[in-house]
């Protein structure tokens, strides 16, 4: 069954990661919670299906406060898929070099800060201008993506640089480099892809270190709790109180 083909491809790439990702993960996991800890941000960013890890991140049940969001709509899921912001659209502005420093623009930045970026394949231009002005800026830049699989690709960006090579920590994902997993029958492509479950993994086994890690160092954490559990009478509070912690913090960004 394909089905099962597809669910241990996935089960591989999780496995791999553990194996051999948890010195990266824990160095990044180390550089995001001094972040956390001095009230800064970890600005994540990605294009694409990259953007998936970063709404995985908060808001989000089990998410806390420290984790910023970047996502450009034109860069994000097209749902529309034809029309106006479709997948075209999506592929020709993702290699337009130039297009990140003016996302950056948007923002204020702090040398506390970090910068946590997504890429499949490390070779997009826009990715790239996020990671030069981001080390321009002062922050540490981590990049999580498919790493080995992306060694010798040529980068679309004129600084001569994938992703992975302008970061100062990498978390290699584990996914083969075309993602679709599963040979189907009397077809060219494959189907089941796997780099989102890879870059949930790797996400997901950062975010606890890092809250491991700030709560060894008796930091309070402002957890986003579920809302929906009958019982539970101070749930709207504590989500009031992350919500709130996160107002008042986003103020200088």
């Amino acid at each position: 069954m394909l089905a099962k083909q597809w669910l241990k491809n996935a089960m591989e790439v999780m496995n791999n990661i553990e194996s051999s990702q948890m010195e990266n993960i824990q160095k990044a996991a180390l550089v995001m919670a001094d972040t956390i800890e001095k009230e800064r941000w970890v600005h994540t960013f990605g294009c694409g299906h990259a953007t998936l890890p970063i709404e995985e991140m908060y808001p989000r049940i089990g998410g806390f406060v420290g984790f910023h969001p970047m996502i450009e709509l034109p860069l994000t899921f097209f749902t529309n898929i034809v029309g106006g912001m479709s997948v075209q659209q999506f592929v020709f502005l993702e290699r337009v070099e130039g297009y990140g420093n003016e996302i950056m623009k948007g923002w204020n930045f702090d040398r506390n800060d970090c910068m946590w970026i997504f890429s499949h394949t490390g070779i997009n231009a826009v990715n790239i201008d996020v990671a030069l002005e981001a080390r321009s800026k002062g922050m540490k830049v981590i990049v999580y993506g498919s790493a080995a699989e992306a060694e010798g690709k040529k980068t679309r960006h004129s600084c001569g640089k994938t992703l992975f090579e302008l970061a100062d920590i990498v978390v290699d994902t584990c996914v083969p480099a075309n993602d679709a997993s599963v040979p189907l029958k009397n077809h060219m492509d494959k189907v089941g892809p796997v780099s989102t479950m890879g870059f949930i993994t790797a996400v997901w086994m950062t975010v606890t270190t890092v809250a491991e890690i700030l709560a060894e160092r008796g930091v309070k954490l402002h957890i986003h709790p579920s809302h929906n559990i009958p019982g539970d009478t101070t749930a709207h509070e504590r989500l009031n109180d992350a919500l709130g912690e996160y107002k008042k913090r986003i103020r200088g960004v």
